[in-house]
């Protein structure tokens, strides 16, 4: 489906976008949530009719999981764009809509994705070992909650291997991996202020497809860390 959306021709794209629901009822919605932004409401609706104008197909965003402040950000930058960037922009969303109404609608309790995660101390430059870390699922709310708890090896990766494997429990949603960063530096005995600058380190990811590889790398030393 996506790649004969993807094949037809400019006109046929363009079809398919002005038949699309028109977002700015949601935008609209803003009034009920920002009542005392003037400001905010104006600038929403400001922008959806530079839009349109602009582009004469409306403003398309696959919304689900996307706040306000989403919606607005992605009204005000793609007003700017060319129409043949914003059609393949448009389209792009298009398509991310189609993949969550299709994927609502099936079975994924044999899914074969899984989720793993890989820690490294750049403050002595080796895997950081013994590093216990928490999952929890943030959404969707009927299953969020505490996942589990791990155990890092002596490479780093977690002993018990992918946090999450297939099955019922890998799901698409929001996740939280926390690592308790402060408790592995005092067991090396590395040096850290009194009052640690990094305690728990929280990093918040989405999966979006159950039959994928998600892998949540940590570099991190007590003053800073990163992912990528």
């Amino acid at each position: 489906l996506k790649s004969v959306v993807d094949r037809s021709s400019t006109e046929t794209k363009l079809k398919l976008l002005r038949a699309h629901p028109d977002l700015c009822h949601r935008v609209g919605k803003l009034k009920e949530l920002t009542k005392e932004s003037q400001e905010e409401q104006s600038r929403a609706e400001a922008s959806n009719t530079a839009y349109s104008e602009k582009f004469g197909f409306p403003f398309i965003l696959a919304v689900r999981n996307a706040t306000k402040y989403t919606v607005l950000a992605a009204l005000e930058g793609r007003v700017a764009n060319k129409i043949e960037d914003e059609i393949v922009c448009a389209i792009t969303q298009v398509h991310k809509i189609a993949w969550m109404r299709l994927l609502a609608c099936v079975n994924t309790d044999d899914a074969a994705g899984f989720l793993t995660c890989h820690v490294l101390d750049t403050a002595n430059g080796c895997p950081a070992a013994k590093m216990r870390i928490h999952l929890h699922r943030v959404s969707p709310d009927e299953t969020a909650g505490f996942v589990g708890e791990y155990i890092t090896n002596d490479d780093g990766r977690l002993d018990c291997g992918p946090a999450l494997k297939g099955g019922k429990e890998f799901t698409v949603g929001v996740y939280t991996f926390t690592f308790f960063v402060a408790d592995y530096f005092a067991s090396t005995g590395t040096y850290c202020s009194g009052l640690p600058f990094l305690d728990e380190v929280p990093l918040r990811f989405g999966i979006d497809n159950p039959d994928e590889h998600y892998h949540v790398p940590l570099l991190v030393s007590p003053w800073s860390f990163s992912t990528y």
